[in-house]
């Protein structure tokens, strides 16, 4: 039977063997545990095998787990779509929140962010493909939205993030991935906080890093076919 352990081990030789063809540095490439649905025992098992960052979808499951593993020296992501109610506890209780999509939601996170806490890094959802059913803002309103965020003192920018549809072929997919890419590196150019592209999961991981990435959030591959 194969372990956690042992798929954290593939994973992290397909993120090696990505970045040694695409000539990038390993280090620059951070994966992400995504352990929506998993148990305590499961991130345990993780945390053993040496991983820290872990993304979460829903609050109220990730809260749980956030206070049983109170003490570890954990970095928790939100990567899942933000409802205005539940700003406050994002804010209280995580290090970076991945889905910002709109300036409502930035504010709210900015007036929460408890004293005494370091900003709140944020990354700007895009939805690549322009596709109804996700969330995210359509590139060419990035700028606009930015230079919005920008002003705040809370919360602080470090890149984008992007889910492209799942409908897409090898080279759409690679498109998808320059283009954020492109977006990315003129961000950049702009903001001297920005360094994180969040793009990449289970099944797209070499060609979401050899265009570009910094960050893949990977479930499946890690745990296996997601719980109900």
């Amino acid at each position: 039977m194969i372990s956690i352990a042992d798929n954290i081990k593939n994973v992290s030789q397909r993120i090696q063997k990505a970045t040694k063809f695409a000539d990038r540095d390993e280090k620059n490439v951070q994966l992400l545990a995504v352990t929506k649905t998993r148990s305590a025992e499961e991130l345990n098992n993780c945390i053993q095998s040496g991983l820290t960052h872990f993304g979460e979808n829903y609050l109220q499951e990730a809260l749980v787990k956030i206070e049983s593993l109170k003490g570890q020296p954990l970095t928790w992501h939100f990567i899942g779509p933000i409802q205005s109610n539940k700003t406050r506890a994002i804010a209280e209780h995580f290090s970076w929140v991945h889905s910002v999509d709109r300036l409502k939601i930035a504010q709210r996170l900015n007036e929460q962010r408890p004293k005494g806490l370091e900003p709140l890094n944020i990354c700007i959802q895009v939805n690549i493909n322009d596709e109804d059913s996700k969330s995210g803002i359509p590139l060419n309103e990035l700028d606009t939205l930015c230079t919005e965020i920008s002003t705040l003192s809370n919360i602080k920018l470090r890149g984008l993030m992007t889910i492209p549809a799942s409908s897409l072929g090898d080279k759409a997919l690679r498109d998808s991935f320059r283009l954020m890419h492109t977006a990315f590196e003129q961000l950049k150019l702009k903001y001297p906080t920005v360094d994180t592209l969040s793009m990449g999961m289970s099944g797209d991981i070499e060609a979401a890093i050899e265009e570009g990435s910094t960050m893949v959030r990977v479930g499946t591959a890690l745990f296996g076919a997601r719980k109900k």
